[in-house]
Order: C-alpha cells, then structure tokens, then sequence
C-alpha cells in the first residue's frame, strides 16, 4: 500500500540535534508513525481512530473485562474513555454486561464486527513489526524488545 504521508520519513531529515538522544527520539516518533500509517488508514475508513483501536486491542486480549481494569490498563481517564468507548458500544463492536459478582461494574466482550476490525488493523502493525524484525535479525528484535520493555517499565 502506498503511504499517504511523507511524514513517515522525515526521520531522515536533517533535523538540528539539540542533544544526544535527538536521533533516538526522532526514530521513535517517526517509528511508531511508520508503524501505525496503514493501520490508522484503515481505521479512519471504519470511522475509527488510534484509541478506539487500544480499546480493541485490549478488550480482545482481556474478554470480559471491567471498565475500571480497561481505563488502569490504558492508563487514561473515564472521562477520556468516554467518548470512544460509547462510539464501539453504538457501532456493535463491543457488548457491555454488568457483573454476575458486581453489579454496579460493566464488563466488555469484543463482538464479530469488532473482533475483525481489531484484526485487521493489529494486522497491519504486526506486518511492519515482522519485515522489520526480520530485516535486523533475532540479535537486532531481542535488542528493540529489551529498549522497548525498558521505556514501558518507566511510568
């Protein structure tokens, strides 16, 4: 598919480094655009965007689960779980159930439709995620899976 934006790219711009760790931090931006340009191109078709497509990603991996554990998980807030989460309810991508054991907690189920959208779009990252593993070799992905783990464990 061809990209609809040079913004991919623009990692290889020549940029001013104003520190050490510029570079690192332009391969991380401009990485994760690279990385998420198709998926996001599919999910504006769906009329979604990138936080609906956490909210699936989450809920397929996590069936059932309550809305507290979702907004711990995504590190967000209600009110900004909200809005995209009452577009999937809306669109039967997800179904809401209360508790059997709480009956005041909701827990969320992907649906057929929201199962293949989550799918499709966790698909195309996974692509980009394979050519690029396979490009650097098993040393190179442990090495990106080492910093990655690294940088998520800082909160």
């Amino acid at each position: 598919m061809p990209k609809t934006s040079h913004a991919a790219g623009l990692h290889r711009a020549s940029l001013a480094k104003l520190d050490d760790l510029d570079a690192a931090l332009e391969l991380m931006y401009y990485g994760w655009r690279g990385m998420t340009l198709e998926a996001d191109d599919y999910l504006a078709k769906q009329g979604l965007s990138r936080s609906h497509h956490r909210i699936l990603y989450v809920v397929a991996r996590r069936p059932d689960i309550a809305i507290g554990s979702l907004i711990e998980i995504l590190g967000i807030s209600k009110q900004a779980l909200n809005r995209p989460l009452t577009l999937l309810l809306e669109r039967k991508l997800l179904t809401s159930q209360r508790s059997p054991e709480q009956h005041r907690s909701k827990l969320l189920r992907l649906t057929a439709a929201g199962q293949r959208i989550e799918q499709t779009a966790s698909g195309h990252e996974r692509e980009v995620m394979r050519k690029a593993f396979d490009r650097v070799g098993a040393r190179g992905a442990a090495a990106w899976m080492a910093v990655m783990k690294t940088i998520a464990d800082n909160n």
